[in-house]
């Protein structure tokens, strides 16, 4: 299981083959602060990378969320739609956003390691 991410604070992970998860960073929901809705894209809707794919709201902005690889949508996570306080109480696991089939896993490679998110993220 590789986790990837994004300068726009997407995570991405892939459990091999051409299917991976999208979320939103630790960092991400820790600046937007208290997530109160989600806009999620349709399951079927193909986006290019960096493209809109949806939007997070919290009591203090509106952020896009950018689409990290290009793919299918093929999954959207239900249980964020009726409670996104999951985006602040589990990121990184419960608190998934959609479900991606890739068109180009060669992207995953140009995404950064933790190491360099953690990076970028503390100079952010």
């Amino acid at each position: 299981m590789t986790v990837k991410y994004t300068q726009d604070h997407e995570w991405v992970q892939s459990t091999g083959g051409d299917a991976v998860t999208v979320g939103i960073t630790v960092h991400a929901q820790d600046a937007l602060g208290d997530v109160v809705f989600v806009d999620l894209p349709e399951v079927g809707k193909t986006f290019a990378q960096g493209e809109v794919a949806g939007v997070v709201e919290s009591v203090k902005a509106a952020a896009d969320v950018f689409m990290p690889v290009s793919g299918e949508i093929t999954e959207v996570n239900e249980a964020l739609r009726a409670d996104p306080s999951l985006a602040n109480t589990d990121p990184l696991a419960a608190g998934w956003f959609f479900k991606v089939k890739l068109s180009d896993p060669l992207q995953l490679d140009a995404l950064m390691d933790s190491t360099a998110y953690d990076k970028f993220a503390a100079e952010a």
